[in-house]
């Protein structure tokens, strides 16, 4: 029955950060709303990396950070993905 809460959590506070983070980032992110479930899930375990390297050097964790480090963590997946993604869209041509 805890699985099944932090799951629920997990998600709850993945689209809340996801949301944010779009909301954050300028500019067209075409994405459902199941990728920006995903999008706040992995700025989560973004987040408590960037904390534990800048707060706790020593102690490397790998697991999920609060609402305010998923939404950091977010914002900087979103940035990575819009950025790998912005010319995509745009032909190649030849010289």
């Amino acid at each position: 029955m805890e699985l099944l809460w932090n799951i629920i959590v997990l998600i709850v506070v993945g689209a809340i950060a996801g949301f944010i983070a779009r909301a954050v980032v300028p500019g067209k992110q075409s994405m459902s709303v199941g990728m920006t479930i995903v999008l706040g899930i992995i700025g989560s375990f973004v987040g408590n990396l960037l904390g534990s390297l800048i707060f706790e050097p020593h102690r490397f964790e790998i697991g999920t950070s609060g609402i305010i480090g998923s939404i950091i963590g977010a914002i900087v997946v979103l940035l990575v993905y819009v950025s790998a993604t912005r010319n995509r869209g745009r032909g190649h041509t030849r010289v």
